[in-house]
């Protein structure tokens, strides 16, 4: 009988929380990440504006609900369609913050972190290299023979994909973490989980220095009557190994409180004088 009654009482208060209210106001606000958009946070903003609403039911106290804004303003970057899933998720975590006084605040960011690499590899994927594709070749179809349908066409077929996959990512997104989060609660599983993400985050951070950065050295001496190229050492000891310093370089400067604005100036600065000078 108890149980029944607890179970009640967690029912009322998510129907409290996120209403059909909060589930329209996440999904109109996620339009927003990409908008607000910046070097350094990415769509962290948007991401944050888009919690506004159940982040204020929760916190009803201005320090915890400003201390939960200002939480979500960590680096955030996913495909934009399948944003609301990590976002009700989030408020479902921040809801179990707000019951739980032992909460690790942590696990919230390293849960974002972790899932929004493997989620954006899945929505790029189908939804900028399928489904735009597809909805685009139907619309340069009719568009070919004059028919003005075509335009039309393309773009009611991928926002109304768009649109539903926004609406089931938020309902499942919450339903979801409401339901892991109260077993993890009692298996005692948010450690573990946390700790899986953040090596999960900092494996997709990895990962993508080794694809994304790019730097190399056309500095060449002779030695033995044979010309080395520094490169080929720097290769032969770590390939990779000037992208990873440059990128170490930039995080020591980030913690510096050096501006993002000035770190991208400087790499700029550098990289043109490295040119002109012929050692990059």
């Amino acid at each position: 009988m108890e149980n029944k009654i607890q179970t009640a009482d967690k029912e009322k208060r998510a129907e409290e929380i996120m209403t059909a209210k909060e589930y329209r106001s996440i999904f109109w606000r996620s339009f927003t990440i990409q908008s607000s958009w910046s070097f350094d946070k990415m769509m962290a903003y948007g991401y944050m504006y888009a919690l506004e609403k159940p982040l204020r039911k929760i916190y009803p106290d201005d320090d915890d609900f400003y201390a939960a804004l200002k939480r979500h303003t960590e680096t955030f970057n996913i495909t934009p369609h399948v944003s609301p899933f990590i976002m009700t998720l989030g408020v479902a975590m921040e809801e179990e913050n707000a019951k739980e006084e032992n909460f690790d605040t942590d696990s919230i960011n390293n849960v974002k972190v972790g899932l929004m690499g493997p989620l954006s590899g899945i929505g790029d994927s189908f939804f900028w290299g399928t489904f735009r594709v597809i909805a685009a070749g139907i619309g340069i179809g009719l568009a070919q023979q004059g028919n003005i349908l075509g335009a039309v066409i393309y773009f009611l077929l991928y926002t109304s994909i768009h649109f539903i996959t926004k609406i089931i990512a938020g309902k499942y997104g919450y339903k979801l973490g409401t339901s892991f989060l109260e077993n993890a609660s009692e298996n005692h599983m948010m450690e573990k989980l946390s700790y899986g993400a953040s090596i999960l985050g900092m494996t997709v951070i990895g990962a993508m220095i080794a694809t994304m950065v790019s730097l190399q050295t056309t500095l060449s001496f002779t030695l033995s009557g044979t010309e080395t190229t520094l490169q080929s050492i720097f290769d032969q000891i770590f390939p990779g190994l000037l992208p990873l310093a440059a990128t170490f370089l930039c995080v020591w400067l980030y913690k510096k409180n050096v501006k993002t604005i000035y770190i991208i100036l400087g790499i700029f600065a550098l990289c043109i004088l490295g040119c002109a000078v012929g050692i990059l």
